[in-house]
């Protein structure tokens, strides 16, 4: 009981150590700057005692975060030699994405060859999945075009360390670039979108392969994919070191300001899924006669468990079963939604295209709209079968951004507020696949609409009351 006040209290005394300081600030209140400085120090100690005993990674991002940023105004000489930490992070993340591309690409598109035998039903996920992905990302773009929420960070300082734009290209050498002349070149280069193109067409050539080599090279793509998924988790235990020395190099380089902007981008991110939700999800709900009620009674729970876990797969067990609750064939649940799992990633979409023109904003890059389309669907591809991973979003796009002349740099503010969007892009995600199940099922017509299934709020009751 002790160890669960400890968090509270020590949320409550970085409140009040924040309130004075602003106060102070402001010149409402007049106390001595050790005196603020003393209590602020206080309340990170207090809440590092509080996430001491907790497995939380992220609790610990956000400590690392908060003491970054103090680091950052207190003592900017020491903070500027902590940029070694974030750069170290990335490198280890630069060494994910080749491998994490290729396997879940391969295994994305090569593990459903059965896509022939189930037929029109695959053909009309999939399609679905393509239209509604695609409206993601133009609600994302518009959404950060519209708020500009990456405009007006200043740069000074860092302005020379990042990436230079390259030299306008013809249409000839953008098409040549996106086809790989050597894989191991390609890995080695960083250049995602060749990799992309590398493994569709090795997945093709897999799907057409005779059954036992397909099965021995799937088998070893699976395990490369479940592998590259354990070392992405890994990688993830360095992140707090990666926030904390990125988040007190940009404070002491640039201040507060960047703050703001992260703030006004998960502001943007939430306003742009609700958009989604009730722009399209909720409307293509209603012209496939989808019951809204029980549906939404359906999803409470699996979107609850992606909330709180970050991860869809963590509730695809029980949004499968809350499909079948309401009259989806299991046999279309069991191809749809893990199918979905690979393809129909609607708040990863929607957020990849937020945070690339994001990061192409803060750096002052300009992107034309074509530049921002080739962009978030290189994104939308290399993310394809990674929603089980919490953040392994925003890997695919810190190593993607090189292979597009952006900076890393804007990135690691995303990350001091990351865990909060993860949380609504993977909700999101799942009510997305669960949608797409039931629209199959109605479009196939077998969906049960008098289905008199047991109520899924009454089963989750029933079984908390058992336990």
């Amino acid at each position: 009981m002790a160890k669960s006040r400890l968090l509270p209290i020590a949320l409550v005394c970085l409140v009040l150590a924040g309130l004075l300081t602003a106060l102070n600030a402001n010149h409402l209140l007049a106390l001595p700057e050790a005196a603020l400085l003393a209590a602020r120090w206080l309340a990170l100690l207090a809440l590092a005692v509080a996430v001491y005993p907790r497995r939380s990674l992220t609790l610990w991002i956000v400590l690392a975060m908060l003491v970054g940023i103090e680091l950052g105004h207190d003592a900017p000489a020491v903070a500027l030699n902590l940029k070694v930490l974030s750069d170290a992070f990335l490198r280890l993340v630069k060494t994910i994405i080749a491998p994490l591309v290729f396997g879940t690409l391969v295994v994305g598109i090569a593990g459903h060859a059965n896509l022939k035998q189930v037929g029109r039903m695959g053909l009309k996920a999939l399609v679905y999945f393509e239209i509604v992905t695609t409206f993601a990302l133009f609600i994302g773009l518009a959404a950060i075009n519209l708020t500009k929420a990456g405009v007006g960070i200043s740069q000074n300082g860092i302005k020379e360390e990042a990436i230079t734009a390259a030299k306008p290209q013809t249409v000839a050498e953008i098409i040549l670039h996106i086809f790989p002349e050597n894989i191991a070149k390609s890995v080695a280069e960083g250049q995602v979108l060749q990799v992309v193109i590398f493994a569709v067409l090795f997945a093709i050539g897999l799907a057409l392969t005779p059954e036992r080599p397909r099965r021995v090279m799937l088998e070893f793509c699976e395990s490369l994919s479940e592998v590259m998924f354990k070392f992405t988790n890994v990688v993830m235990y360095f992140a707090p070191l990666g926030v904390g020395g990125a988040m007190a190099y940009t404070v002491a380089k640039l201040g507060f300001g960047p703050l703001l902007n992260a703030f006004q981008l998960l502001l943007t991110l939430y306003g742009a899924l609700i958009a989604f939700i009730l722009l399209i999800l909720l409307p293509v709900a209603l012209l496939m006669r989808i019951p809204l009620r029980r549906f939404i009674a359906a999803v409470a729970e699996p979107m609850s468990i992606a909330f709180a876990t970050t991860s869809s797969e963590a509730a695809l067990p029980r949004a499968m079963e809350a499909m079948e609750s309401i009259g989806v064939p299991r046999r279309i649940v069991a191809f749809v939604m893990p199918t979905g799992y690979s393809f129909n990633l609607d708040g990863t979409t929607l957020y990849l295209s937020l945070a690339s023109v994001f990061v192409a904003q803060a750096a002052g890059v300009p992107l034309s709209f074509g530049d921002q389309m080739l962009l978030v669907f290189t994104l939308m591809l290399t993310s394809k079968g990674v929603a089980g991973v919490p953040r392994a979003s925003l890997v695919i796009l810190l190593a993607t951004l090189p292979s597009f002349n952006l900076p890393p740099w804007p990135v690691f503010i995303i990350l001091g507020i990351d865990a909060l969007m993860d949380m609504a892009r993977t909700a999101v995600n799942v009510l997305g696949n669960c949608l797409a199940s039931a629209v199959v099922a109605r479009w196939e017509g077998e969906f049960v609409d008098d289905y008199q299934g047991p109520d899924p709020a009454v089963v989750a009751e029933e079984s908390e009351l058992a336990h």
